[in-house]
């Protein structure tokens, strides 16, 4: 009988401190997953006002020992050719969405029923994924992407979401913003590119270490001549991104210089 008490009571602190640990691992836990949240936040509202130094991909990049080309421009430095022609590309619905385009969502997930693989993604999307995760498709990336991209755009203004895109975006192996890749690819400044030339950094976006936007295939080719087409016939929006004057001033030709 007082064998049995005892066996019992074994038990019953065994158990006990099994739980005690699973609570203590559950509060760390969530401490660890609210400092975090805090401290991404906070990052984020800094970039909202300071460039980012690079992203989790540049760092990646580095670590492995591989050369990293990187050079920050502001907005009104890159052609609005190279704007439309990603927007076009990229995500047409851009000035439109909050960060996830759930019509484009819907017809991926249709898509996918039918066994075609179709991305989602906005630039929103793909700006936190840049930025702070990491390359490999996965459900657990997706589910961190997702809120990211939601707090992206309640601090960021749309303006701001592409500028640092298109900075940050990889062109080619180790080639990182429009700048770096305007020179690498065309041999000049992202300021001067011309429609033809940023329809073929558009079409490189999908996988930019295979499709060369300087010596493009047939299909980066082709891709490009529908991403023009698209630009020429429908302009996507850029109501969110310039003002009238801004845009009508910049031409993304190189200026005359006075005699």
């Amino acid at each position: 009988m007082a064998e049995s008490l005892t066996r019992k009571r074994f038990i019953f602190h065994k158990r006990s401190r099994l739980r005690t640990g699973v609570r203590r691992l559950l509060r760390m836990s969530g401490l660890i997953m609210v400092v975090l949240a805090l401290l991404v936040t906070v990052v984020t509202v800094t970039y909202r006002f300071i460039n980012p130094p690079g992203s989790t991909l540049m760092l990646a990049r580095t670590l492995t020992g591989k050369k990293v080309g990187h050079q920050w421009v502001p907005l009104n430095r890159i052609s609005p050719n190279l704007v439309k022609a990603v927007i076009a590309a990229e995500d047409g619905r851009f000035c439109r969405h909050r960060g996830v385009d759930w019509n484009e969502v819907s017809r991926a997930i249709k898509k996918a029923r039918n066994g075609y693989v179709r991305g989602a993604s906005t630039i929103s999307m793909q700006t936190a994924k840049n930025l702070y995760l990491w390359p490999q498709k996965s459900y657990v990336r997706k589910a961190v992407e997702i809120p990211l991209t939601f707090l992206m755009e309640a601090l960021w203004s749309k303006r701001r979401m592409l500028e640092i895109y298109l900075n940050i975006v990889e062109w080619g192996p180790g080639i990182f913003g429009a700048e770096v890749a305007s020179r690498y690819h065309f041999n000049k400044s992202a300021r001067y590119l011309t429609p033809n030339e940023a329809s073929l950094l558009a079409a490189a976006l999908p996988n930019p270490i295979l499709r060369r936007a300087g010596r493009p295939g047939p299909k980066t080719a082709r891709h490009s001549t529908r991403i023009a087409n698209r630009v020429a016939k429908a302009p996507p929006a850029t109501s969110c991104i310039y003002r009238k004057k801004e845009l009508a001033g910049n031409t993304g030709k190189p200026r005359k210089k006075r005699l």
